[in-house]
């Protein structure tokens, strides 16, 4: 996993639980509405960033590699 990632939030499934702020502090944070976004469009690959997106109770972190959109989380199926 070498190439760059894109992270994206979707703020119509985002739920707010706090969960991606608090595991990736440095990828994250919460607006008034308490709706994630990422700090970054594109980071290198990030361990805290993956348990993020792992972890979100509602999937809404979509994670996908930068110069061909494969899927890193959610994975296809």
């Amino acid at each position: 996993m070498g190439d760059r990632w894109r992270i994206e939030v979707d703020r119509g499934v985002c739920i707010g639980s706090g969960f991606c702020v608090g595991t990736a502090p440095n990828g994250f944070r919460q607006d008034a509405a308490r709706q994630s976004h990422a700090l970054a469009a594109e980071s290198d690959p990030d361990d805290r960033l993956l348990a993020a997106a792992e972890g979100c109770p509602v999937e809404a972190i979509t994670i996908r590699l930068l110069g061909s959109a494969e899927p890193v989380f959610p994975p296809d199926d």
